[in-house]
């Protein structure tokens, strides 16, 4: 049970780099086949991967089709953005930082800003948000967070293209990762919650724009 769990997990992570590097996209179907050819794992743990994937909501599966990475909505983006700012607001008010690990979220944040273009940046954002809450005792609404961030991501990486709006992201950031440095969690809590707030705006709007 624990190696099949594992290999599931394999497959999990495997497809979320793939996700984050922009390889699977919006409407594409997951061939299963060609899946196994690549990670050496075979059919059965990758079904299953792929039905926990479904369950999060990432993927769906299309009768005749398989799974297929499903497509993209404003209501949906507005109720996963909503949602998640709620909870990554829940789960920093109960983290608590030690200044080592203040040190590396701030190091995390200057490696935000370092990056050079979108798609690094999306997947240092990534990489810096789960940093910012991996300390929640509360592990099952980290779990939580995690597959709802796996959906969202692709909502980034379609409608963050513009490099401004990215840079005042990051300045958002800096500010949250500011508020903690000075012990004032709440201040970050909401300063983190109007980040999230921003990008829903943004994504709303280009949203808008590619159906206008």
């Amino acid at each position: 049970m624990a190696k099949l769990s594992a290999l599931r997990d394999k497959i999990k992570e495997h497809l979320l780099r793939q996700i984050q590097n922009g390889e699977l996209q919006v409407g594409k179907t997951i061939n299963l086949a060609a899946l196994s050819r690549v990670t050496g794992i075979s059919v059965t743990p990758i079904r299953e991967a792929l039905t926990q994937l479904e369950q999060a909501q990432v993927i769906q599966a299309v009768p005749n089709r398989g799974f297929v990475v499903a497509k993209l909505s404003k209501q949906e983006v507005k109720n996963l953005i909503e949602i998640v700012a709620q909870l990554e607001v829940m789960a920093l008010e109960s983290s608590k930082f030690e200044p080592d690990e203040m040190d590396a979220l701030a190091r995390m944040q200057s490696e935000l800003e370092a990056t050079t273009t979108i798609s690094e940046g999306l997947r240092a954002r990534f990489n810096f948000h789960n940093h910012l809450v991996q300390h929640c005792p509360n592990k099952v609404l980290l779990q939580i967070l995690k597959d709802l961030k796996v959906r969202l991501h692709f909502y980034e990486h379609d409608f963050i293209k513009d490099h401004g709006f990215f840079k005042k992201l990051s300045t958002q950031t800096r500010s949250v990762v500011d508020a903690i440095q000075e012990d004032n969690v709440p201040t970050a809590a909401l300063i983190l919650r109007m980040h999230w707030m921003s990008i829903l705006e943004h994504i709303e709007a280009q949203i808008s724009v590619k159906n206008g």
